[in-house]
């Protein structure tokens, strides 16, 4: 019996061991990453933060991941993938309350959330309606879907989160603040800036969603998959982290897994979970580590 499951990547490349140089190109997940953790590790500068923890951090970084080559999710730790996609899904509804990832189990945002589970107009009301001084609002995510079918050469296929006038307002101002949409010889490519870059905890998740968030628009706009290129400004280890980022370093990473996506959903807004099935994930246990809040 044919699976409903339409594969959407090859098959996964070796990962290979690299030395960061700022412009590395698109191998494995791990490679890139592991790369990245070490040199922040190694070479980060210290500073203060928000949170009081202190850091390790380097500036201004760079990933590429070639989207037909695996689905770039780290391997040497377990990341919980129902997390990754439960979030975007949220984020896609417009949604800026914990309570709907809470009833899927996921408790991600628990920590920054009012008592009502409001977390202000986030990432979500953002990308779905920014407001306007009219009083009205804009939905990015459909603007850029239109833009994909009608103009793909089109260079204004941009989402940003950063909206300053509702900053004071967040819960939490937003970690991945912009991104932008890319289409060649059929192919979609993402691009993601992330001004503050949780090395540990925080990025492979990110790489994960943004990776998940071009699969998702790649098949609703009938387009090949390219690349996911991340972009970090402020990257860093938290000092409470050092010790949990030496033993990932220690681990041989895996095989990038697989993601299928069930084709049929006449739109981006009406993927559940259940339509997403990620294949031959192998990987480490996972390593816990405290939350700068």
């Amino acid at each position: 019996m044919d699976s409903p499951f339409r594969p959407t990547t090859d098959t996964p490349c070796r990962p290979e061991r690299i030395v960061y140089d700022g412009s590395v190109t698109s191998l494995a997940a791990d490679a890139q990453y592991s790369a990245l953790l070490r040199d922040t590790l190694e070479n980060g500068a210290r500073k203060a933060d928000r949170t009081g923890t202190g850091t390790r951090s380097v500036f201004g970084r760079q990933l590429r991941f070639d989207l037909a080559n695996g689905f770039p999710l780290v391997t040497t730790k377990r990341v919980h993938f129902a997390s990754i996609a439960y979030e975007l899904l949220w984020f896609l509804r417009g949604d800026s309350n914990v309570t709907w990832l809470q009833e899927q189990g996921v408790r991600i945002w628990n920590e920054w959330a009012d008592e009502s589970g409001e977390l202000g107009p986030v990432y979500g009301v953002q990308w779905r309606s920014w407001p306007t001084p009219g009083g009205e609002t804009i939905d990015q995510i459909s603007q850029v879907l239109d833009t994909l079918r009608t103009d793909p050469d089109s260079r204004r296929m941009i989402v940003s989160a950063w909206n300053v006038a509702d900053l004071p307002k967040m819960a939490l101002a937003p970690c991945h603040a912009l991104f932008q949409f890319y289409v060649a010889d059929g192919k979609l490519s993402c691009q993601l800036y992330q001004r503050s870059a949780d090395l540990f905890l925080g990025v492979p998740f990110n790489i994960a969603s943004y990776a998940l968030l071009t699969h998702l628009v790649a098949e609703q706009a009938g387009l090949e998959l390219g690349e996911f290129v991340w972009t970090g400004g402020d990257c860093h280890i938290y000092d409470n982290h050092v010790e949990q980022v030496t033993e990932q370093l220690s681990r041989t990473p895996f095989p990038s897994p697989t993601l299928r996506i069930k084709p049929g959903r006449a739109s981006l807004f009406d993927y559940e979970y259940d339509d997403l099935m990620l294949e031959n994930y192998q990987h480490h246990p996972a390593i816990k580590g405290a939350v700068a809040v």
